[in-house]
């Protein structure tokens, strides 16, 4: 008996290997598909508290889900007016930051001037052989995406801004109904199917406030870095704000990103130790942030195992690029609230308790 519950046991373990294996394949195959469909319903979820909102006014499901849909494109086109000058002022300092950093890895070439090995990949890294056209920084111009490129993403990115905004609409539309249809398809009972119903309330909930909370650090984190800059002369510091703001979003990866920036941005503006001043003042506002400012805010229900975080991050960073890194702890938040992980059920009963005295 115990050789056939130990085949069982292996039998089921290699089918769940494979359909995970699978399960990947088919998240990287269809990325251009996907990737805009979780990333609407992630966003459906994230604003499923100003939906309630707008349907305890009386209005239609049709006018809430078009009327947030609007609101979504708006702020869009909004972010991305207010970014587009900042992008184009980037490129145009291109040439200049890179002649910079080729003059600092000179002065730095100096002081391993025996390692020649060294010397050899650092010239060809930077391109110190090639003194022709130095000064017009041609090289780096010629890496900057052309027209022509961006013609031929213009339709996948098309696509999938259709995609994006259709899965958007007909989940605001018929989110509930969704919601009740798989409560009574996993479920067998109505204590049950009850039960997956408020899991999935919470969820909304909890991502909900969690988005929230984050987006109001991320502002005050890109205003106080801009401030900060300005205070000891970076030029753009605006520019690393907005960065800043918009980087914070993915947990680890985006401040590295803003840290290694800022070093890149003080050896081009300062000299002496002052070229540390930028990185490090982005790092003293990061760590108050994550030590002080989001346990705060978030709060002790959102508790998430840091290793998890970061294995979630990676693999979805390595199956949708940019996309995955913005849905990866939204989707860990739901799927743990739907494994009760978080207490979902303690939580959604607390509630219930609390608003007949509210």
């Amino acid at each position: 008996m115990s050789i056939r519950s130990d085949s069982h046991a292996v039998q089921r373990t290699a089918l769940v290997i494979l359909s995970l294996i699978t399960t990947f394949v088919a998240l990287k195959l269809a990325e251009d598909i996907l990737a805009p469909m979780v990333l609407a319903l992630v966003t459906g979820v994230i604003l499923s508290p100003l939906s309630r909102i707008l349907e305890r006014l009386g209005l239609p499901n049709g006018l809430v889900a078009t009327g947030v849909v609007m609101l979504c494109m708006v702020l869009v086109g909004t972010i991305a007016f207010l970014v587009e000058p900042l992008i184009w002022r980037l490129v145009d300092a291109l040439p200049r930051i890179r002649w910079e950093l080729r003059d600092f890895v000179e002065q730095f070439r100096d002081l391993i001037r025996g390692l020649s090995e060294v010397n050899k990949e650092v010239e060809e890294a930077l391109g110190t052989n090639s003194v022709t056209g130095a000064g017009n920084g041609e090289d780096v111009t010629q890496s900057v995406p052309k027209l022509t490129d961006a013609l031929f993403f213009a339709p996948v990115i098309f696509a999938q801004t259709l995609v994006f905004l259709g899965t958007l609409f007909f989940f605001l539309l018929t989110r509930r109904g969704i919601y009740d249809w798989i409560s009574d398809r996993v479920t067998g009972s109505l204590e049950d199917t009850g039960r997956v119903r408020r899991r999935f309330a919470t969820a909304e909930a909890l991502v909900s406030r969690y988005f929230l909370a984050v987006t109001v650090i991320n502002l005050a984190l890109g205003t106080a870095l801009s401030g900060a800059l300005m205070i000891i002369g970076l030029p753009a510091a605006l520019v690393w704000g907005v960065a800043a703001a918009g980087l914070n979003y993915v947990p680890y990866l985006g401040p590295m990103a803003v840290t290694a920036g800022l070093l890149v941005a003080g050896v081009v503006a300062f000299d002496g130790l002052m070229v540390l001043a930028p990185p490090l003042i982005f790092l003293a506002l990061n760590m108050t942030e994550g030590q002080f400012v989001t346990p705060t805010l978030v709060g002790r229900h959102m508790s998430v195992n840091p290793l998890l975080v970061f294995v979630s991050l990676v693999v979805w960073l390595w199956l949708w690029g940019p996309i995955g890194g913005i849905v990866a702890i939204p989707v860990l938040v739901i799927t743990m609230t739907m494994l009760d992980i978080f207490g979902a059920d303690d939580i959604a009963t607390q509630r219930a308790q609390d608003q007949p005295e509210a």
